[in-house]
């Protein structure tokens, strides 16, 4: 492709509101364009990356035995109905009316309508397992867009969706999805780690997610300093390490000035939250150095939401008076994370706002259960017994669930198994965000001066430079470049403007092809200059050897 009519719009300036490198980068090398806040545009550079991603995702999903189709972007709100999901999901559902004033939501993602046909089609045990995928774009109608392309309000993305008539089944492509995932990451050069997750509005238990260790991530990885253990923070379990102490009981005391004592309530202070659980109310107690987590709270409780109350709100929830709603009250039902096990004399400021100390909690409280209640920390033990807990921050780029019967029960998707007995399907769902992936492979490759690309996701692996456009030289040998380079089917991006050599090569730099060929001086003598864009390694080649060296270098940095 000749540079001078190619669509390359390149950028001098960082754009203002672009806060991330990658960001910044796509936008100054000419690989995308804002056409509102989180809509992008791809141009021609972004779109072959695009393509090459999408393109290793299908190698790797089609190897697995997954079978490719595609269905609309626009869907019937019954479907989400019938899941409840149309009121569930929440404003991130970008909904619309069509003339006839029917509701329709923009996919945000595609459990409901795949199931809606396979319950349609798959009837019998016999025509299971099926793993079905597609390539699409996404909506979501995200409250503060932001990152570029790592949190937008329109992305592509690559969702597939397993139906099985055994858990056995849905292990087996679960597991196979997970190593697919692994050679689709390797294969983009991302530095990632598959982490235990949430499941959060998608439904179902077990999942992971794949997470790109980067910075600008917003989500936090809690992972082993000795072993392959990694777990989103939220998710990470906690070792109970914790043993009754032996020191001797104190009498429970009524601290009268707490200033006065201020140094005594600080010791092994317990904190306490009300919590709405569902329907229910509960009282939590972790230790002041701790911090409650609230997905662990819902887990065990096998709840569909929770929600911190004040203790006005929890008196109002338990029926009781505020004086009444006292933690020593024996009648409230309190359930403490295991590190309170260990808490002896400890200190508390009650919700009636009165300070005691020489707290025990198994004495003074009526407890109900010991959990796991806290987040984990940095330098706890790993859960895995090796090693200490390590705390990065990642981008998700891939996440895959066990939904379960989660959709097949709720919308009536069944079969009949080799008894002739009805039984819901079993469902997996497995998610690639393909132009998140685009973004974040710019975040883990780049320097000072642009993009590095690596070679399987490079939109050309040549970038052939004339430095001299009018010199009849250099303009003859760059033009047979080109032609044997094309014919050797290695795609090369000449650029052949009539601009300063400064401004091709910091263009260069910035759209970061693996291989720049340089045809400059020494043209008439038959010699060019190769220069490696990741290593900044640069080397004089004869012409009748560029094919050979080129092959070489691809080789080495692949």
């Amino acid at each position: 492709m000749r540079q001078s009519n190619y669509f390359v719009p390149t950028l001098r300036e960082v754009p203002n509101d672009a806060e991330i490198v990658s960001h910044q980068l796509l936008l100054r090398a000419g690989f995308m364009r804002q056409n509102a806040s989180g809509i992008y545009s791809y141009l021609p550079l972004g779109f072959i990356v695009l393509r090459k991603i999408e393109e290793i995702i299908r190698d790797e999903m089609n190897k697995a035995g997954a079978q490719e189709l595609l269905m609309p972007a626009i869907q019937p709100a019954e479907l989400w109905h019938e899941t409840g999901r149309w009121k569930l999901y929440g404003p991130e559902l970008m909904r619309l009316k069509d003339r006839h004033n029917r509701d329709f939501a923009l996919g945000a993602t595609h459990e409901e309508l795949i199931t809606s046909l396979v319950r349609d089609e798959i009837n019998s045990y016999k025509k299971m397992p099926v793993l079905l995928y597609q390539i699409q774009t996404k909506y979501r109608d995200e409250k503060r867009p932001r990152f570029g392309l790592l949190r937008g309000r329109e992305f592509i993305m690559k969702d597939a969706y397993s139906f099985d008539s055994s858990e056995e089944g849905l292990d087996k492509v679960y597991n196979v999805m997970v190593e697919t995932y692994k050679a689709i990451f390797n294969r983009c050069k991302l530095n990632f780690r598959p982490v235990v997750a949430d499941s959060g509005a998608i439904g179902g238990k077990d999942t992971h997610e794949f997470m790109a260790l980067s910075e600008v991530g917003e989500d936090t990885i809690a992972y082993s300093s000795e072993s392959d253990f990694a777990a989103n923070v939220e998710m990470a379990p906690v070792l109970d390490v914790y043993e009754a102490s032996e020191e001797e009981q104190k009498e429970l005391q009524l601290v009268e000035d707490p200033e006065s004592q201020r140094e005594s309530l600080e010791k092994n202070r317990i904190h306490y939250t009300f919590f709405e659980t569902d329907d229910k109310c509960v009282c939590l107690l972790t230790s002041n150095e701790h911090v409650v987590n609230e997905i662990k709270v819902k887990h065990y409780f096998d709840a569909n939401h929770v929600k911190p109350l004040t203790v006005e709100e929890a008196a109002e929830k338990l029926n009781v008076s505020l004086h009444d709603l006292s933690l020593f009250n024996k009648e409230i039902e309190i359930y403490a994370d295991n590190a309170i096990k260990a808490v002896a004399n400890g200190s508390l400021t009650d919700s009636t706002g009165k300070s005691y100390v020489n707290v025990n909690p198994d004495r003074d409280f009526n407890i109900a259960a010991y959990a796991d209640f806290r987040m984990i920390q940095e330098g706890d033990p790993s859960p895995d017994g090796q090693g200490e807990i390590v705390f990065a921050r990642g981008i998700e780029i891939g996440q895959v669930f066990k939904l379960g019967t989660r959709y097949s029960e709720t919308m009536n998707a069944t079969f009949l198994d080799e008894n002739g007995k009805s039984k819901p399907i079993l469902m997996g769902c497995y998610g690639i965000g393909v132009s998140r992936v685009l973004a974040t492979v710019v975040e883990q490759h780049h320097d000072e001066k642009g993009i590095v690309w690596p070679v399987s996701l490079s939109p050309f692996l040549v970038h052939l430079i004339s430095v001299n456009s009018k010199n009849e030289a250099q303009k003859e040998l760059s033009e047979k470049l080109y032609s044997i380079i094309q014919n050797e089917a290695i795609d090369v991006l000449y650029d052949d403007r009539s601009e300063r050599a400064g401004v091709k090569f910091s263009d260069s730099d910035l759209i970061g092809i693996p291989i720049r060929i340089i045809v400059g001086k020494k043209a008439n003598e038959g010699i060019v200059e190769v220069k490696i864009r990741k290593t900044g390694e640069s080397f004089e080649v004869p012409v009748n050897s560029i094919i050979e060296v080129i092959r070489q270098q691809l080789k080495i940095l692949d």
